[in-house]
Formats: C-alpha cells, structure tokens, sequence
C-alpha cells in the first residue's frame, strides 16, 4: 500500500433513502443534501431508454461514445477532437491527477470546495496547498496567484463553487489563466454553471489557452447523476494521454442513450434551471429577512451560517428534509427544493431560529 494512502480518509456517500427513512422514523424523505436536480429527468430520457430496450447488452459499448461525442460538440460548438467522456466527473477529476501529477508537485486548491480534488491528488503524492477563500467565502485569484511557485503542477478551481455557491466571471478566470507559468495546468468544474444567471461557461476558451482545461457534467441541471456522465475539454498537447490512460468502454451504452436524450431536451434544461433560480431568489429573500447570513448563490444551493448548524439539521430530518453540514464549522448546505419544500424549510428555520 503507498503510504500517502494511509491517512487519506474515503468520500462517504449518503445512504439510501430507504435505509434513512427508516433509521430516522419518517415516512417520507426529501434529499436536499446532494445537490441534485429536484425536477427530475427529461421524459425524453426515459422514452430514449425504452426504445432502446437494451438492444446489444450483452456487447460492448461504444468506447469512443460516437454518438455522445457528436451531440456535446453539436450543443455546445466544439471539436469532437478535444472532448474526453468519464464515468461522471469524479472519473475525469481522478485522470487529470494520475496523468498531471508526480510525488511532490505542488496542487493548489481553495478551500472549501468539492473534496475529490485533494483526495485524488494527495494519492498521486502531490503536495496540497490550501488556499482561503475571502472574509465573504469567494474564491480569491489574487490569494491563489501569489501561492503559485515553480512547482505548482496543478489549480482546482470550481466555479461556481461547491459548497459557497459564489461564482466568478469568464474574464476573471481568463486574465488569471494568462498569467499562469505554461506548466502550470488550471482546470475549472463547470458542474453547476447551467444555474447561473449569465452562464459564463469557459468550454470554448480552451482551444485558445493551453494551460486550461474545463469540466461539465450532465448530473446536474440534466437530472442524470444516476448514469454518471461527465466530460473535459482539452487542449489537443493532453487529448491523446487522456484517451490512452481512462478506462476503456468507461461510458455504458444506457448512459449515453439518456445523455443523449437529455442533451436534445434543452426546453426541459430551461424550465427547470429557470424554476430553480425564482426558487433561489426567494430563499435568498427569506434568509435575508431572518438575517441569516449565507453566500450570495450561482447555484441549485445555498450556503447559509446557523448558531447550531448539526441541530437545525436534526430538526429538518425529523420534518423528512436531508441537508449538509460538515462542510465548514457553523455552515449547511441546502439543496433548492420544489416550491412547497422550500415553504416546509422556510417554516421549520424560522421556528429553529425563533428558539434560540
């Protein structure tokens, strides 16, 4: 066993609603703690799959996702050449690390944001640099800029980011990426840029700057976390390395049918994203109001400060509510619900707070 491994500790995923339910003593359970997409799935998806009716299950899938390739670069204007496909982004975050990384390169990652950047870096034994966010929980490129050294490999930077919800523009990112030594590589997760009010997505920058890389994934606002579909754009130096190590025929051919079918549905896309940004403001109004401090929000979450964090928690499980705590002392993470969840939440906060 590598010794880096030792003190490493596992991503643990929530449990299954069913076994919650049960442990918690509640007959009905909304997970608002894995940001996911609480509109669902486009009924296109599920008609995809059904026409599909596993025709060719017992072969291989296709391990170059030809169809999945066309449509992402059909949407999105890209060249087929530069899209690398993962088993969600948790796969492509782990090639990034094994191809980028050597013992001892220095990684560079603000702090909090999404936890698998340093679990897959710290295993191929780089060095991690955290790096703070502002007194207001923004990423700061001007804190990141001055922590880069000669032996900065690698700069994880999500935006918008996982767990605060603040964004950055297109430019920000852009003249900061500039001024990065060429071995320097920056990668910016694009997870949750469909929630954002401009969608100042950095996927056609890469050709352009070959220091960056950007990730997109079709859990979110696509509602297909189940199939686990996620992609990079790359610039052509690391295509081909990508292509040689990821796993072969990493993509089923169920997941690229749904990823299909759910990339032609951009009205559905549309209609939820735009229900959930009507549901954010309200939240945010809601919590100003109650003078709750939280992130400004970019995202299908919001990032809020409580007295008694893992108590309001405990309060919003027994009422059938799943938030997250954990992520930073004295913060939760709230998924945004359907309209009727987020009164229930309004309610069971309110009377939380009240108490205190």
């Amino acid at each position: 066993m590598k010794k880096v491994l030792q003190s490493l500790r596992p991503y643990t995923p929530e449990k299954p609603l069913s076994e919650l339910k049960s442990e918690l003593g509640v007959s009905s359970l909304v997970r608002l703690s894995a940001n996911e997409n609480v509109y669902g799935t486009s009924p296109k998806v599920s008609e995809a799959l059904l026409n599909w009716a596993a025709a060719g299950a017992s072969q291989y899938p296709d391990s170059n996702a030809s169809k999945l390739r066309a449509a992402v670069a059909k949407q999105f204007n890209l060249n087929q050449s530069s899209l690398v496909f993962g088993n969600g982004l948790d796969e492509i975050i782990q090639l990034i690390c094994r191809v980028i990384l050597e013992p001892d390169d220095e990684v560079l990652i603000p702090t909090p944001t999404f936890s698998e950047y340093q679990l897959h870096s710290s295993i191929e034994g780089a060095q991690i640099v955290p790096v703070e966010l502002t007194a207001d929980l923004d990423i700061s490129l001007e804190k990141l800029k001055a922590a880069v050294t000669e032996k900065t490999k690698l700069i994880w930077l999500c935006n918008p980011n996982n767990p605060t919800g603040s964004v950055l523009s297109r430019q920000q990112i852009l003249k900061f990426a500039s001024g990065l030594p060429t071995t320097t590589l920056l990668v910016v997760d694009e997870a949750y840029i469909d929630f954002t009010d401009t969608n100042e997505t950095l996927i056609n920058d890469v050709e352009e700057n070959e220091n960056l890389i950007v990730l997109r994934t079709l859990s979110k606002a696509y509602g297909l976390a189940n199939f686990r579909v996620g992609f990079a754009v790359c610039p052509n130096s690391l295509v081909s390395v990508f292509q040689t190590v990821r796993l072969p025929y990493n993509l089923s051919t169920a997941a690229e049918v749904a990823a299909v079918a759910a990339l032609a549905d951009q009205s559905f896309l549309s209609a939820g994203v735009q229900k959930i940004k009507e549901s954010r403001q309200q939240l945010m109004k809601f919590f100003t109001g109650l003078k709750i401090q939280f992130v400004p929000s970019q995202t299908n979450f919001i990032f809020l400060k409580v007295e008694d964090e893992n108590g309001l928690a405990d309060e919003l499980a027994k009422s059938g509510y799943l938030v997250r705590t954990g992520l930073l002392p004295g913060w939760l993470r709230i998924t945004i619900g359907k309209p009727d969840d987020n009164l229930a939440i309004e309610k069971i906060v309110q009377t939380f707070i009240s108490g205190k």
